[in-house]
């Protein structure tokens, strides 16, 4: 075996050896947080349902989804959704001081049910709102936290959580252990995990639990709500088609063949850090670990090398495409579709064969009805 043969191969991964405290032996179970503002769930929140599942089964525990709200009958419906999504048991806490998210009563709130019911695992999505949440759990449990996690996954030796996520700028993957303390907290993007399939069968327990907390108590008051004015700017985190550009389109001015392609698709425009940072786009089409995670059924990167930065941030799509004059380029190791060539050259030929079956497929649609009605045959 050659020196690079033996660095090739993978290591496993080498813990410590440390022994869990006496105290934290009795705790139990997954725990995910719902968020939700204004009778609206983020869908991090099923998608880590749908992860947490997998752990829990792992573990052989129950999973729970937490759920922190006002006193409408809208918050309490929440648990049957939870529920359909996969939680075993839902711990519910309504109170007025929880109508709207503010980081002190919602910290009292869940680090009461942390204390009172001892999971093993909590889980939050890597939100404004997730982000604002598990840091202060976090420290008021004096428990550890890894942000921003791209995987998940239960070492059954000792039953510790491995969190993986991308490090010094996303060139390393670094897997984070807890040993020392419960419960293991991690917070994952949005997109990164898929989406679970939704049983309205299902049944499961839900535990209701007080939160001893006035308004006078809270520091912060809520003095109007303004929504977040984003319909205009790109959604890729939600987008089912995304196409790409990156620094091989050469100039800024190359991007618009990207745009064309996206348009007649219908697609959004992404891009990679290289060319953000050279300004070619703003910042919200960044994709990859600094900028969006994203989970579309059609990726096409046109020009993007493929680092890990990037990679990590779209390797979830359900097809990729790529177009680099690189054969070797790292893209291509998990494309599903290599084009290897010129982009410039070959982003407006698929536009326009795309349109060219765009058309087709229209034409057969609208011909359809007609052919119905004369009792024909296509």
């Amino acid at each position: 075996m050659t020196d690079t043969d033996s660095l090739d191969q993978a290591k496993p991964i080498k813990k410590p050896k440390r022994v869990l405290p006496e105290r934290f032996k009795a705790y139990t179970g997954v725990w995910v947080f719902i968020e939700h503002e204004r009778g609206h769930v983020h869908p991090v929140s099923w998608e880590l349902l749908g992860k947490g599942r997998q752990l829990a089964d792992s573990l052989g525990v129950t999973l729970a989804g937490v759920i922190l709200g006002g006193t409408d009958d809208g918050v309490r419906a929440l648990t049957d959704e939870a529920i359909a999504y996969g939680a075993d048991r839902c711990y519910l806490m309504q109170s007025e001081v929880l109508a709207d998210y503010r980081n002190q009563p919602y910290t009292v709130g869940m680090t009461t049910l942390v204390n009172t019911y001892q999971p093993e695992v909590l889980l939050l999505g890597a939100t404004t709102q997730g982000r604002d949440l598990a840091g202060s759990v976090a420290t008021t449990l004096l428990t550890g936290l890894t942000a921003d996690c791209t995987g998940l996954e239960i070492d059954m030796s000792d039953r510790s959580l491995l969190s993986s996520r991308p490090t010094f700028g996303g060139s390393l993957m670094c897997t984070i252990v807890n040993l020392a303390t419960r419960p293991q907290m991690a917070t994952v993007r949005p997109r990164v995990m898929p989406m679970p399939e939704r049983d309205a069968t299902r049944r499961g327990e839900v535990v209701t639990h007080a939160l001893d907390l006035t308004e006078d108590a809270v520091v912060t008051k809520l003095v109007d709500f303004i929504p977040d004015a984003r319909a205009d700017k790109p959604q890729l985190a939600f987008a089912d088609f995304i196409v790409s550009g990156g620094r091989g389109l050469g100039k800024p001015e190359n991007f618009d063949k990207v745009f064309d392609l996206a348009k007649v698709l219908g697609a959004e425009v992404g891009a990679s850090r290289p060319a953000v940072h050279a300004g070619w786009v703003e910042a919200e089409r960044q994709v990859g670990q600094s900028g969006r995670t994203v989970r579309p059924k059609f990726y096409l990167a046109a020009g993007i090398s493929g680092a890990v930065q990037h990679r990590v941030g779209m390797e979830g799509a359900d097809v990729i495409a790529a177009i680099n004059l690189d054969a070797r380029a790292p893209i291509f190791d998990i494309a599903h579709y290599a084009l290897v060539g010129n982009a410039l050259a070959l982003l407006p030929a698929l536009r326009e064969a795309f349109e060219r079956r765009l058309a087709a497929a229209r034409a057969r649609r609208a011909a359809a009805p007609a052919t119905a009605d004369t009792g024909e045959h296509a």
